[in-house]
């Protein structure tokens, strides 16, 4: 099959440089496109009350806009799960850190969990894509990265809560893994890892 090229269902530079440094490893042949640069302006609101739903809320949206351009759709929803805090922020997660004071979510959270000791700092991040095929097919898929909160933040990588997540039982914040391994273990480098897996399938037949 030709090589297909993949549009990215954010306007969000972070997850757009993170997703190409994801595929540029796993399928250095497949060809990420941004909206702006396939002329599309649009912000579609997350208004579902799952990962998955918020997920094909943008994946559907940017696939109407792009309709007839031959394109692949990806979307993700992600978000940090914190035990101690029954879940939150997890599907507002985003909405946490611009709400939190300075915008600063990692301090905001570090607050939340002051005097909680480290076995209760357990924590993951988990992100589900959603890839629609120019025929319309949709397909899911899940990553998880389970951690823990540290007492400070560490790390100058990554976005979000990465300087605040501990990878594993590790020592290391995701903030501090070079980007290679962080893509290779995080949330949405392993849902990724199955996305690629589907591309290299082709569009649906059915």
């Amino acid at each position: 099959m030709s090589t297909p090229a993949i549009l990215i269902a954010s306007n969000n530079a972070h997850k757009h440089q993170e997703l190409r440094e994801i595929f540029g490893v796993l399928a250095p042949a497949l060809s990420l496109v941004t909206p702006r640069e396939v002329g599309l302006a649009l912000d579609p609101d997350e208004t579902a009350d799952t990962y998955l739903g918020n997920a094909l809320l943008k994946a559907r949206a940017f696939a109407a806009a792009a309709h007839g351009k031959g394109l692949w759709v990806i979307a993700d929803d992600s978000g940090l799960e914190v035990d101690a805090l029954g879940g939150r922020p997890g599907l507002l997660s985003a909405r946490y850190h611009r709400q939190a004071p300075g915008g600063d979510g990692c301090a905001a959270l570090l607050a939340e969990l002051r005097g909680v000791p480290m076995p209760g700092r357990t924590a993951r991040f988990r992100a589900v894509i959603v890839l629609i095929d120019p025929t319309g097919a949709e397909q899911a898929f899940t990553g998880l990265c389970e951690g823990r909160i540290g007492h400070g933040a560490r790390g100058i990588g990554g976005f979000g809560f990465d300087p605040v997540f501990m990878v594993g039982t590790g020592p290391r914040t995701m903030a501090e893994l070079p980007p290679p391994e962080k893509n290779r273990i995080s949330h949405r480098g392993l849902a990724a890892a199955q996305a690629v897996a589907a591309l290299s399938a082709g569009p649906s037949s059915t």
